[in-house]
């Protein structure tokens, strides 16, 4: 399958076999049906994919990672089967490539702004948060376009005002903490002159501003998870389906309490124990029963951040998932929090004692796991679906931005 220039996009050996049976209600052409997500794809099939992409990469000095992510996009797509058809992928890599270059260059310019000058820098990466939400719009743009199901083009229909509006409430408290800070250092270095009690004034100003604009920061993100999620699924089309996702704001904020409270909890609990004074002297006459103690204690302790990512994603796309929909299509998803953390604790362990051999088998794992979590219905006919006016949005910059933030469908 690696020979092949379209290794990606060739399904299973035994078609028959891989290709999911399709529920026999599925022949009625009205009412309501659920439509069967599998994946068929294998961690050892992967990791040969995986393994050529990876030496390719280093061979070309990373010149090659935007080819690598659309093959293994295709070989995804190829084995994601809903209702007994696969999903495809048409991006061109050579338009990934364009778009990869322009993202280097951004970030080539941020860099090299940085050694000339405070200014310089903050400079280019105000250019950056200014550019920030169009290309990432346009990676969603490019995502959607180069998708097919049953050769019906999706398309996302997000606007450019729309997408400002989402990553507004997160951009410019960053834009201040890092002006802040860029504007300290050029005092501390000598390149603004001010008076000593000038100094300790403007520090005592820049502690305060820092400190509002990183609490600004830390409320607002609930906030923007929330608006960045409406603009996604809110734009999400397929054929004549427009998604409609409907989720209060302050569900948002509730799962983010939530997820807080893993770090916040065992923290609490550990100063607490420790500032009981009789418990204190104990453990200070006990000393190697004290070490056993702290040490469990603070297991236990970091034992919550490897819970924190598996909760807060397997949360997140319940919520984001069971309540979208459109006219004719409805989704749901059922991703339990205990599969997701026991595999995800399963992957880190055997990635970590293979020295990373073990992630194309990891990748896999999730993404079946999160896959298969997510149910479909549909209600009527789809042989009656137009797809003509799916645009194919072609500009390749943001899905390259969109790579480097880790931010995809949502899924």
């Amino acid at each position: 399958m690696l020979e092949s220039e379209g290794f990606a996009a060739t399904l299973p050996a035994d078609e028959a076999s891989a290709r999911p049976a399709v529920n026999a209600a599925s022949t009625a052409a009205t009412g309501s049906r659920p439509l069967q997500v599998h994946f068929t794809g294998s961690g050892r099939e992967y990791f040969r994919i995986w393994l050529l992409h990876l030496l390719l990469i280093v061979v070309t000095l990373g010149l090659y990672l935007p080819f690598a992510k659309a093959r293994r996009i295709r070989y995804l797509y190829a084995n994601t089967w809903i209702d007994g058809d696969a999903l495809a992928f048409h991006g061109d890599p050579k338009m990934m490539f364009r778009g990869f270059l322009v993202l280097v260059a951004l970030f080539g310019v941020y860099a090299i702004g940085g050694r000339f000058s405070p200014l310089a820098n903050y400079v280019a990466f105000l250019g950056l948060c200014v550019l920030w939400p169009a290309l990432w719009r346009a990676g969603q743009q490019f995502r959607l376009a180069n998708s097919s199901w049953r050769g019906l083009r999706m398309a996302f229909r997000g606007d450019l005002a729309g997408a400002y509006s989402a990553f507004g409430a997160a951009i410019w408290p960053l834009v201040l903490m890092i002006g802040v800070q860029q504007f300290a250092r050029s005092i501390m270095e000598g390149r603004i002159a001010i008076s000593a009690q000038s100094a300790s004034l403007v520090s005592t100003s820049m502690l305060v501003v820092g400190g509002l604009g990183t609490l600004l920061y830390i409320v607002f993100l609930p906030l923007v998870l929330a608006k960045v999620k409406h603009y996604q699924h809110n734009n999400y089309q397929l054929a004549s389906q427009r998604a409609q996702m409907q989720v209060k704001t302050r569900r948002f904020y509730g799962l983010a309490f939530k997820t807080a409270c893993w770090v916040l909890v065992p923290m609490l609990a550990l100063i607490g124990t420790l500032l009981i004074p009789d418990l204190r002297q104990w453990l200070t006459e006990h000393k190697v029963v004290g070490i056993v103690a702290m040490g469990g204690a603070i297991g236990v302790y970091l034992l919550s951040f490897v819970l924190i990512g598996p909760f807060f994603n397997a949360r997140l796309q319940n919520l984001v998932w069971n309540h979208t929909a459109s006219e004719q299509l409805r989704f749901s998803s059922h991703l339990r929090f205990r599969n997701l953390a026991w595999l995800t604790a399963k992957n880190w362990t055997l990635t970590l004692l293979t020295l990373g051999l073990y992630r194309p088998f990891a990748a896999i794992d999730t993404w079946k796991l999160r896959l298969e979590a997510v149910s479909i219905e549909v209600t009527g006919d789809m042989n009656g679906w137009d797809g003509s006016d799916s645009a194919a949005y072609a500009d390749a910059s943001g899905e390259a931005a969109g790579d480097f933030f880790g931010i995809d469908l949502g899924l």
